[in-house]
């Protein structure tokens, strides 16, 4: 043999049992360990993610409200800039029908996308049955 145990060290009836039985009882304590440091560990991960959530949030709100009040500065100011060209009423008329046109495209690109979305989640849903 190419091993052999020293004298005085052969297991005896049963050992082999008895020390697999405590290597696993070892390794099961040690999983439970590392699940509970896991889980504390994505605790963690989620309190920091909700908390950083939060803030980005704020600072989105702030700044489209900080946008949309620019955006009606820009308004006011063409209504202004117009008015001195073609008077208070046309410049009031050509502002208004340029939004209109603007919002009717955005409703009319949002409308194509979902339309897509639509067809990708039937498609999907449609493969998913099949399998």
């Amino acid at each position: 043999m190419l091993h052999q145990p020293p004298p005085g060290t052969e297991p005896g009836p049963g050992t082999d049992d008895v020390s697999l039985a405590e290597d696993l009882r070892l390794l099961a304590d040690e999983a439970k360990i590392l699940a509970k440091a896991e889980l504390g560990f994505q605790k963690a991960r989620a309190t920091y993610a909700g908390q950083q959530v939060k803030k980005i949030l704020a600072l989105l709100v702030i700044g489209l409200v900080l946008f949309f009040f620019a955006a009606m500065a820009a308004v006011v100011g063409l209504l202004v800039a117009l008015g001195q060209v073609i008077g208070a009423w046309g410049a009031m008329v050509v502002v208004t029908l340029g939004l209109a046109v603007l919002a009717g495209l955005c409703a009319m690109n949002a409308k194509r996308k979902l339309g897509a979305m639509k067809r990708i989640i039937a498609n999907t849903t449609s493969e998913e049955a099949r399998l």
